[in-house]
Order: C-alpha cells, then sequence, then structure tokens
C-alpha cells in the first residue's frame, strides 16, 4: 500500500507530490537525520568492535600479564595495563560486550512486556483493565533502583541474566500505559470490529492487529530502552550491586579506574568514552526513529 504525501516547502520551492510506501518514506526521513545515520554507524562500528575486536590482541580479557603492571598504551597492550597487568583493551570490549547484551535483553523484554500488557488491558477493559493497570500502578510507585540493590545480595555469584530480568521487570510501565490508551481507540476501528464478529480469537487480533499498528511506539520504546538499561546497568555495577568480579562490564571498569583518573587516565578513559558513545548512539537513534515515524516532522528530519 501506497502513500500520497504532499510537501510544502519553503517559498520559492514548488509543490512536490510523490509516492512513497510507508517503510519507504520511514527510511527516508531517517537518513535525512545526520545526527540518527551517525548514531547508528557508530552503534553498528561498537558492535563490530565488541564482538570481534578482540581477535586482534592475544591477551585475554581475564588473563594477567605480571611483566606489565600500570604501563600506558603500547603495540603490546593497545589500551594499557592494570595495577595486576590486567589488559585494558581486552577488558574494555568484553566489559561492552556484557553492557551491550543486557541493554538488549532488557529492551526486548521490557518493550515485549510492555506491548502485551498494554494492548490486553485495552483491548479486554473492565476487570481484566483494572487488575493490569493497579499491577502497572504499583511497580510505578515502587522505587525499582532500590529494590535491586536491596536485593542485589541474593543473587551475588548467580548468573547475570537474573540482573537482565530485575531491570526489565522495572522499565516497562510507562509504555506499558501508553499502548493501552492506543489501543482503546484501535478496538473500534472498523477491521478490529470485523474480526472480532468472525469469531477471531483474542490473542490473534492483539498479536496480528493491534500490536503492529502500535509498532512505530515500540520501535521508537525499544531503542530508549537500550541506553537506559545500559546506563541503569552501569550505575548499578559501578555501585556494586550489578555485574559482579570476576566478570566485568563498562561499570565495573570505570569503578576501579575513577580513583585513578587524573594519575592513570587509560583506566577509566577507554570505558568512558565507550559508555558515552554506546548511549549517545543509541539516544540519536531514538530520535531519527521518532521523527521517522511522526507524519508532521518533514521539516525536522531536514535539518
Amino acid at each position: 500500500m501506497s502513500l500520497l504525501t504532499l510537501e510544502t516547502p519553503d517559498a520559492g520551492e514548488s509543490l512536490l507530490i510523490e509516492r512513497f510506501s510507508r517503510g519507504q518514506l520511514v527510511r527516508r526521513r531517517f537518513f535525512r537525520h545526520k545526527l540518527a545515520v551517525f548514531g547508528l554507524v557508530t552503534l553498528v562500528l561498537m558492535f563490530v568492535l565488541a564482538f570481534i575486536g578482540p581477535m586482534f590482541s592475544k591477551h585475554k580479557w581475564d588473563q594477567l600479564d605480571f611483566f606489565y603492571l600500570l604501563q600506558p598504551p603500547s603495540r603490546e597492550h593497545y589500551f594499557g595495563t592494570t595495577q595486576i597487568g590486567g589488559d585494558v583493551y581486552a577488558l574494555t570490549l568484553h566489559g561492552l560486550q556484557k553492557s551491550l547484551i543486557i541493554g538488549l535483553l532488557v529492551a526486548v523484554f521490557s518493550t515485549g512486556l510492555s506491548a502485551m500488557v498494554g494492548a490486553f488491558a485495552g483491548y479486554l477493559g473492565g476487570r481484566t483493565d483494572r487488575a493490569l493497570m493497579w499491577v502497572v500502578d504499583l511497580l510505578l510507585v515502587l522505587p525499582g533502583f532500590l529494590i535491586i540493590v536491596i536485593l542485589s545480595p541474593l543473587f551475588r555469584g548467580k548468573t547475570w541474566l537474573i540482573f537482565v530480568v530485575l531491570l526489565a521487570a522495572f522499565g516497562w510501565m510507562i509504555t506499558a500505559r501508553i499502548i493501552r490508551g492506543m489501543t482503546f481507540s484501535l478496538r473500534e476501528r472498523d477491521f478490529i470490529r470485523a474480526a472480532r464478529y468472525m469469531g477471531v480469537p483474542t490473542r490473534t487480533i492483539v498479536f496480528r492487529h493491534l500490536i503492529p499498528n502500535v509498532a512505530s511506539i515500540l520501535i521508537i520504546d525499544a531503542t530508549l530502552n537500550v541506553g537506559g538499561a545500559i546506563l541503569t546497568e552501569t550505575s548499578l555495577s559501578y555501585l556494586g550491586f550489578g555485574v559482579q568480579p570476576p566478570d566485568v562490564s563498562l561499570g565495573t571498569l570505570i569503578a576501579e579506574g575513577t580513583s585513578s583518573a587524573l594519575t592513570y587516565p587509560w583506566l577509566f578513559s577507554f570505558a568512558g568514552a565507550a559508555l558515552i558513545l554506546t548511549v549517545l548512539s543509541v539516544s540519536f537513534i531514538g530520535d531519527g526513529l521518532r521523527d521517522a515515524f511522526d507524519p508532521g516532522s518533514i521539516k525536522s528530519a531536514r535539518k
């Protein structure tokens, strides 16, 4: 299906009438957003560096070189070494891997949960809606960060996937309310009524008709959740409540290098730069997607 779009340019330009499919239109707007393109390229490079970069070093993140203690960047150790001879290059890339994986998993789980809860609550209404929204409101008033800090000692020494579940459990409620509100209007559309009168099961209507029609919001939410999850994980790991030694993440590396940031800057700067670039890239991509999916954002996408 194609969309007919009218662009009203500045004075002196003619009226342009072009036919685009929705996907083409979204891509066209997104790639006009220079910061979004920069963020996408940077994020792809960060993934490539995190997962392919270790192949170009002979040192492993969990190996120590006692002949090179607190050495600055060199040919032997690209990013220098730690106080006990750890290779900062290998540690930074391993920490970046862990932070990216946690961010992606949390984004997928929290966005998927918000989509299902919001869609079912808005479509079914009544008691189901009230019960689900009661849970949402309860979780909204609970201090998620503090609860994770309190619970973290119980899971110390266990798999970091438990940490992912805790982060995802407190990151979906606001989006669920947005999806619920959009579902209220969608359920009165003719195609939803027709499906209901034809006896289509509720789960089929929700997953095949309702959720795809709010996909633009979910895509933007998932993108921004990656950056938010990485920041939250880094903050908790920095304070000692997230990823636990001997494993590493960007948060643990920044925490270990903070005290030596001025005397031995390579212990801190590379992990800090990786964090800043990753979160900024995700933020730029989210802004670009928002402008691309918003029909009224053509002018803002041109700037």
